[in-house]
């Protein structure tokens, strides 16, 4: 990720997995808000992962948009439909891939009963309010948020470009801005 830039397309697969649910899902989390920051990295990402507490970013973080590959449950079967489609997915499928490959009805009775004990304490759901690292830095240090939107206004300037009257203009807006700090 150091090498990373704006122009860069990041490939990412289960971060955070190999470790507790918690402690993986706030690696994974941590790593999504770096690497979509333009004021980090802001490289386009693909972040293939089960963590579905992921999806509540979509709106609070900006560039991130949720995709997901369709399937078709049938009763106790499934069929993955291999369409990839805008959205987060509203489920995994655990519990049926692991029909597919071959685990004992037993234990697929027990990982069902889990799991919709799991699913009614609904994580996901708590996810939702929690504030992304923009908006903890701007809550512990409102300057640094100043700097940080100063140094996006400079950044997205273009003088290569702009007239001088568009210069004088953009040059402007900007001391209103700094002139509210």
């Amino acid at each position: 990720m150091h090498n990373a830039t704006q122009n860069s397309l990041v490939l990412l697969d289960e971060i955070g997995r190999g470790t507790s649910t918690f402690d993986g899902l706030s690696i994974a989390w941590a790593v999504l808000e770096y690497i979509a920051d333009p004021q980090v990295i802001g490289a386009k990402t693909l972040f293939a992962t089960h963590y579905h507490e992921l999806t509540q970013l979509e709106g609070k973080v900006d560039g991130v948009v949720n995709y997901c590959f369709t399937a078709q449950e049938d009763g106790r079967d499934i069929v993955f439909l291999r369409k990839l489609m805008q959205g987060a997915a509203g489920q995994s499928y655990g519990v049926h891939v692991a029909r597919l490959a071959g685990l004992p009805g037993v234990v697929l009775s027990r990982a069902n009963a889990l799991l919709n004990a799991l699913n009614a304490t609904d994580v996901t759901q708590k996810t939702q309010n929690l504030p992304t690292i923009a908006e903890t830095i701007a809550a512990e240090d409102p300057a640094a948020e100043v700097g940080r939107r100063l140094t996006a206004a400079l950044e997205a300037i273009e003088l290569e470009s702009m007239t001088p009257l568009e210069a004088m203009l953009a040059l402007e807006k900007l001391k209103k801005f700094s002139e509210g700090i």
